[in-house]
């Protein structure tokens, strides 16, 4: 039934009339249209919501591990970053470098991830409401979020590869090595 008026005040002249025509029809769930449509959506929207936690914890945890490998492999090439700066590089060489490595690793996810989506699109197609399975600002989308946040974790931890002081690293190792001969 469609009224002007506020809904709370048009329930009590509908029992009226339903009475009046028939005083055994029962009459039970008046609602509105708005509250028909809210509950008929609450499923899918509190699906959505997990979903995008969960893609927000996967993106998060993806970006704490890209930055956990580049964070070891500048471990690992400490040495050798203090070497290239006591020749002479520029830290923003070494940056570069390790930079590189990351962009390489994502750009290899990144690739490996979209394609892997193509493949799997037609089994996909049934979780997406709203969008086709072939969307390709969604697959351009996406990619480029994952390249943003690994870019971002892989800068962040190959700017330690740049503040590397050649001498300190030597003097640390030399005296490391001085320490267990005389033991």
């Amino acid at each position: 039934m469609r009224s002007a008026n506020a809904p709370a005040s048009v329930i009590a002249a509908v029992r009226r009339a339903v009475h009046d025509a028939d005083p055994n029809l029962p009459l039970a769930q008046i609602r509105t249209l708005d509250d028909v449509v809210s509950a008929s959506q609450s499923r899918p929207r509190f699906l959505t919501l997990v979903l995008t936690l969960f893609a927000g914890v996967s993106l998060a945890l993806a970006a704490v591990g890209i930055y956990g490998v580049i964070s070891y492999s500048v471990a690992q090439r400490t040495k050798e970053f203090g070497i290239r700066m006591a020749l002479g590089a520029q830290p923003g060489a070494v940056l570069n470098l390790e930079l590189g490595r990351g962009l390489a690793l994502t750009g290899a996810g990144v690739l490996l991830g979209v394609g892997g989506s193509y493949a799997l699109m037609r089994f996909l197609s049934a979780f997406l409401f709203g969008v086709p399975a072939n969307d390709l600002l969604t697959f351009a989308g996406v990619a480029a979020l994952l390249a943003l946040v690994a870019t971002g974790a892989s800068y962040i931890a190959a700017r330690r590869a740049t503040q590397i002081d050649p001498l300190a690293r030597y003097e640390r190792v030399t005296r490391n090595a001085g320490a267990k001969r005389s033991r």
